[in-house]
């Protein structure tokens, strides 16, 4: 066998050994600051949360229920479950759009 191949076995291997570990939910944990509320898309740098206008921080992060960072223009619904943190400001530098096990607990 060539070092090729066996180079692309082992890879295939790590490949496949990886899936289970990633297939697993993950809680996530917000930080103890962190608020709770229902928002709507607007202009960005613009937020609706609890019919309030909000703005995202210049280096806000939005992340979406698998966890991955998110694009303000991708967001669409309506009264979406959120939970957020602010800066010094006021502002919204982080957001969490909640999963449906997530906003049911309290």
């Amino acid at each position: 066998m060539s070092r090729r191949h066996l180079m692309l076995a082992l890879l295939g291997c790590a490949a496949v050994l990886a899936l289970p570990a990633r297939a697993q939910p993950q809680e996530r944990a917000f930080p103890a600051n962190s608020k709770r509320g229902k928002m709507t898309p607007s202009y960005f740098p613009e937020l609706l949360i609890d019919d309030k206008v909000r703005r995202m921080s210049p280096a806000g992060r939005i992340f979406n229920q698998e966890n991955l960072i998110e694009t303000a223009g991708a967001l669409r619904g309506k009264n979406l479950p959120v939970r957020y943190t602010e800066d010094a400001n006021g502002n919204i530098d982080r957001l969490w759009l909640l999963t449906p096990e997530e906003a049911k607990r309290k």
